[in-house]
């Protein structure tokens, strides 16, 4: 059975382990990669699915700016162990972590990925047409939910806000 829980200190190997098979030794150049280097997820907003006591998926969100003050959630990466792919495990950690998000009161989260996977979830790149980030990517994978209704659609440059870890401070 599939269980989703808090992502535990003691998962880091196995999860930097799962995303290395997953995503490839690249995964570190990419954009997404800068945005979230050297910080601290979104506190109580990890989480990762172990089947046998085995970690076989995990999730993550991040502080972000949307454009100038307006706070917002950077989702990623989201990667299932190829093995369970058709298990659902995906989609039970985007609904963990949507629920999540929703109930602290976040208001919107972006994500680069695939339109037709993350539709089914809300997202949409009519949501982050506005926006940029700093570095290479494809415009069309830059996607966006709004958790609560908002009045204008965010623009500008997606830029990280959370907190710093401590491997990122100076010495």
């Amino acid at each position: 059975m599939v269980l989703i829980r808090h992502e535990r200190s003691s998962d880091v190997a196995a999860r930097e382990g799962l995303l290395d098979l997953v995503f490839g030794g690249m995964r570190r150049t990419k954009t997404c990669e800068r945005l979230r280097e050297g910080r601290l997820p979104a506190a109580g907003l990890s989480f990762v699915a172990t089947w046998c006591d085995r970690l076989i998926g995990t999730i993550r969100l991040w502080h972000v700016s949307a454009g100038r003050h307006r706070p917002a959630l950077l989702l990623g990466p989201l990667a299932v162990d190829p093995e369970h792919h058709r298990d659902g495990v995906g989609s039970s950690l985007m609904a963990r972590a949507l629920l999540a998000a929703n109930r602290g009161g976040f208001g919107e989260i972006f994500l680069l990925g695939d339109e037709p996977y993350y539709a089914r979830f809300g997202f949409s790149a009519k949501h982050a047409h506005g926006l940029s980030l700093p570095g290479p990517y494809e415009q069309r994978r830059l996607l966006g939910l709004a958790l609560v209704p908002q009045a204008d659609v965010a623009s500008g440059l997606l830029r990280a806000t959370g907190l710093l870890s401590n491997r990122a401070l100076p010495r």
